[in-house]
C-alpha cells in the first residue's frame, strides 16, 4: 500500500483494533458507525475478520429485525473482506481497493480488524487516521499491550501489539509525517472500585506515557449490549417498545450515556449526535454484574 495516498484520501479512517478476540471491537465499530450515520454522514464499514465475520452479522441483524418491525434504521454501507478466499496477499490489494473507492463517496470509513496479527490487520492499521483499541480491565488483556512486574505490578516492556502499532506509526510518520490518534478503551468495567481496576488503570497511565496513546473509559459490563447485537441494535438507537422489542430500562439510558463519552473521546466534534436520556422504567439496573 502507498502510504502517501492513504495520507491524501479524503476519507477519515477509524480502525478498531486489538489482536485479542472478545474485546468488544465490533460492539465500538457499530456504535461509531451508526453514530456518525445518525450525525448525517455517509459512512462505511469494512469487516476483516471473514471467519467471524461479528461486523457483518451485525449489520445483517440489523437490516432483518427493521424488515421485521417495520421501521428503517439507517446503517452503513458494508463490505466484508475475505482473506481465506485469495490468500492475503488478494485480500490486502481487495482491502487497498476498497478503501480508496469508498473514500470518493464517503465521509468515514470503518475498520473492524480480527483478532490475531497479519498482513491484513497490520495494514489497515496503517491506514487509520484514529485507531480505538477496546481492553477488557484485566491484566490477562493488558498483557496485548505490556507486562507488568508481578509484585509491584508495575510496567516492565511492551508487548507484541504496541510493537506493531509503534511500527506502523513510524512508517507513517517517516513517509508523510502523518499521524496516528491511538485511544485505548478500557471495556467491561466493573462498576465497583475494585483493586484491580485500580491497578490495571495505573499501569494503563504508566504505559500511555511511553506509547502516547490516550486512555478512554468505554463500556460498563452490563448485559444490554449483548442484547443489542441478535438485533442490530445501538444504544444510540430510538428507545421505544417497538425499536427495542421490550420496554426501555435504565440499562439503556446508561449505556447510552456511556456511548456518548466514546464519542467525546473519539474527536468527532460537532459530529456526534444529541444523546437524550429515553423514558425508563423504574427498575434495577439488573445487568450490573453479568457475566
Amino acid at each position: 500500500m502507498s502510504l502517501d495516498k492513504a495520507q491524501a484520501r479524503p476519507a477519515r479512517v477509524i480502525v478498531v483494533g486489538n489482536e485479542k478476540g472478545g474485546s468488544g471491537k465490533s460492539t465500538v465499530a457499530m456504535h461509531v458507525a451508526v453514530a456518525l450515520v445518525k450525525a448525517r454522514q455517509k459512512i462505511a464499514t469494512i469487516d476483516l475478520d471473514s471467519r467471524q465475520r461479528s461486523l457483518t452479522h451485525y449489520v445483517e441483524n440489523r437490516r432483518t429485525w427493521g424488515e421485521r418491525i417495520g421501521r428503517e434504521l439507517d446503517g452503513p454501507q458494508h463490505l466484508c473482506i475475505d482473506a481465506a478466499a485469495g490468500g492475503e496477499s488478494e485480500a490486502c490489494a481487495a482491502l487497498v481497493d476498497a478503501v480508496d473507492a469508498l473514500a470518493e463517496s464517503h465521509s468515514f470509513i470503518v475498520i473492524d480488524t480480527p483478532g490475531h496479527d497479519g498482513s491484513l490487520s497490520r495494514l489497515a492499521h496503517s491506514m487509520a487516521d484514529t485507531l480505538i483499541t477496546p481492553l477488557n480491565d484485566s491484566f490477562v488483556d493488558f498483557d496485548v499491550l505490556g507486562t507488568v512486574d508481578p509484585e509491584t505490578f508495575a510496567v516492565s516492556d511492551i508487548s507484541h501489539y504496541s510493537t506493531m502499532v509503534q511500527d506502523v506509526r513510524r512508517q507513517r510518520a517517516q513517509h508523510d509525517g502523518g499521524a496516528i490518534d491511538w485511544l485505548v478503551m478500557r471495556n467491561r468495567l466493573s462498576m465497583l472500585g475494585t483493586r484491580n481496576k485500580r491497578l490495571v488503570g495505573t499501569a494503563l497511565e504508566e504505559l500511555s506515557r511511553r506509547l502516547q496513546f490516550r486512555t478512554i473509559e468505554g463500556f460498563a459490563e452490563r448485559m444490554i449490549f449483548r442484547e443489542f447485537y441478535p438485533r442490530g441494535l445501538t444504544a444510540l438507537d430510538d428507545f421505544n417498545e417497538v425499536t427495542l422489542g421490550t420496554r426501555p430500562t435504565l440499562s439503556h439510558a446508561t449505556a447510552r450515556q456511556e456511548v456518548a463519552n466514546l464519542l467525546n473521546s473519539v474527536n468527532l466534534g460537532s459530529l456526534s449526535p444529541a444523546v437524550e436520556t429515553p423514558a425508563a422504567e423504574s427498575s434495577a439496573d439488573t445487568d450490573r454484574h453479568a457475566a
